[in-house]
């Protein structure tokens, strides 16, 4: 059969008169270079592409969520309402939403020794709305560590300390320059200490004691990280959450922010 004549089932009509909010594709990795102040850095994302179907449509075409991904190039904070754009245009959709999930990698020194390494946090961009209210928005975990203030406070010696995990949900003013690498500073800045992934002796005796000398509640940590994000112009909206992975519990601590200074 001649490829001209082969019928294009979803472009067909359908009657049920029932709209379908989001359909696309979801869990599909590939491999993609994030744009960095210091170049493409390549790494392999996790996709969900979506778009909304009229009630009048049978199908989308999926396999124009692939083709997109293949052709995009560096993906960039700036550049990825654009993106979300162009995958709208090519499924002649309305709305439609991206997620692309990865692991984004820093290079830092270790605090005494100097010791570089690279660290990883992993990234969620999103976009989601239409062709003129298309929100875009950026998600980091950033792990830390955290030492509790009672724990110290009722001690002898010593205070229990744990691994915590930092999420920033943030919408940020496109127009506006902006890194990822803005994001995991605050949060890491916000813990009791900041962690590596290799310290020498003199660095586990910096970070021990940085920990102890700035004790933190999962309370303070949210709250401490939400006024970094109030007083910053670039962010219109965010969500931050922190979960502290307990040491002597068999349960995490957690707690949640959500504001829009739009509101």
């Amino acid at each position: 059969m001649n490829q001209t004549t082969i019928p294009d089932v979803q472009g067909k009509p359908d009657t049920r008169n029932i709209a379908i909010t989001r359909v696309g594709i979801r869990d599909i990795r590939m491999p993609l270079h994030i744009a960095t102040p210091h170049g493409p850095q390549p790494t392999v994302a996790t996709a969900e592409m979506t778009v909304a179907l009229p009630h009048h449509q049978k199908g989308t075409h999926m396999s124009r969520f692939i083709h997109l991904l293949n052709e995009a190039g560096a993906i960039s904070l700036d550049g990825f309402a654009a993106l979300h754009g162009e995958m709208l245009k090519r499924l002649n959709a309305a709305e439609g939403s991206i997620l692309l999930t990865f692991p984004y990698f820093v290079k830092k020194q270790a605090p005494v020794s100097k010791t570089e390494s690279l660290m990883d946090y992993e990234v969620t961009l999103i976009a989601d709305g239409g062709h003129e209210d298309c929100i875009v928005s950026v998600e980091v975990t950033i792990a830390v560590t955290s030492l509790c203030p009672c724990s110290k406070e009722i001690s002898q010696y010593g205070a229990h300390n744990q691994r915590s995990h930092i999420i920033i949900n943030a919408e940020y003013d496109e127009k506006t320059p902006f890194a990822l690498e803005d994001l995991i500073r605050i949060g890491e800045e916000e813990g009791s200490c900041e962690i590596w992934a290799t310290l020498k002796r003199p660095d586990e005796k910096y970070v021990t004691e940085r920990a102890y000398e700035n004790p933190k509640f999962v309370e303070d940590i949210v709250r401490d990280v939400a006024a970094r994000l109030n007083a910053d112009p670039r962010i219109k909206a965010y969500r931050v959450s922190s979960e502290n992975f307990e040491s002597i519990h068999n349960h995490s601590a957690y707690a949640i922010i959500e504001h829009d200074k739009r509101d």
